[in-house]
């Protein structure tokens, strides 16, 4: 069976711990032990300010995006593995297999899955994202806008696919994984990102 190797690929794929792999590099600290000590994009932006985040936010979707778009035509499997591809891409990132089961909470990843299943919903969920980074430094609250923001747009465009079901459950699993960040943001407590952070 072909898709079995892909699929442990894209697990592994997503699992690279772009951000602990960054903040060791350039800052010499475990960012786990910083800031919220996940290792996602949001807590890089907090900690290591957005000139290394942002690269780590690129490659973060790109984990995601590139077993989606690219492993379905290498293997010639039916559509339906995308979304198995870019699943096992998210999980990875999630649960990194490198970092003990730790690391981020899937939006970056996830968007990029995205970009590859529903590109307009995906770019319209990142016009959210950006916007919102913008006007607010928030940005556990931009992720959590531009995914409720994402099936939305699934639906709009798409309809009632499969793609939107897992747009929902994307978006369901994103907010509760900020489940601790929605309780500050309810208490008016969540960092801003308005001036990048030196640590170590």
């Amino acid at each position: 069976m072909t898709t079995l190797p892909f699929l442990v690929a894209s697990y592994l794929l997503g699992a690279i711990p772009t951000s602990y792999l960054v903040a060791k590099r350039a800052r010499g600290i475990d960012l786990r032990r910083h800031g919220s000590g996940n290792l996602g994009a949001t807590n890089a932006f907090r900690v290591l300010g957005w000139r290394l985040a942002l690269p780590i936010l690129i490659v973060d979707i790109l984990k995601g995006w590139g077993p989606t778009f690219l492993f379905p035509l290498w293997d010639a499997s039916p559509p339906g593995w995308a979304l198995a591809y870019g699943g096992m891409a998210v999980i990875g990132h999630v649960f990194s297999v490198f970092v003990r089961f730790r690391g981020g909470k899937g939006v970056a990843t996830g968007a990029g899955v995205f970009l590859a299943l529903a590109p307009a919903a995906a770019l319209a969920s990142f016009v959210v994202w950006a916007v919102t980074v913008y006007l607010t430094r928030i940005v556990s609250l931009a992720s959590l806008l531009g995914a409720l923001t994402l099936p939305i747009t699934v639906w709009v465009v798409e309809g009632d696919t499969p793609v939107l079901r897992v747009a929902v459950a994307l978006a369901v699993f994103v907010y509760y994984s900020h489940r601790a960040n929605i309780r500050r943001l309810v208490r008016g407590e969540e960092p801003k990102i308005s001036r990048p952070r030196e640590v170590g």
